[in-house]
């Protein structure tokens, strides 16, 4: 797995997956905020699967193939 999410993109991925837990865990919205864990996830390791499908690529590195 290439990295495929550029730091702002994974900062913002983070952000809002914290935010959906978090307004999860006060119950201010309902069990669909559990669906910040995807975000969350994919931040932390800086890949997306959807990416990947769409050839999208926001990581500014030179990827050698």
């Amino acid at each position: 797995m290439k990295p495929n999410e550029g730091t702002l993109d994974r900062a913002l991925r983070i952000a809002v997956g914290i935010l959906l837990l978090a307004l999860t865990f006060t119950h201010t919205i309902g069990l669909w905020g559990w669906i910040g864990v995807v975000p969350l996830l994919t931040g932390l390791i800086g890949w997306c699967p959807l990416y990947t499908v769409l050839g999208i690529n926001t990581c500014p590195m030179k990827q050698a193939e």
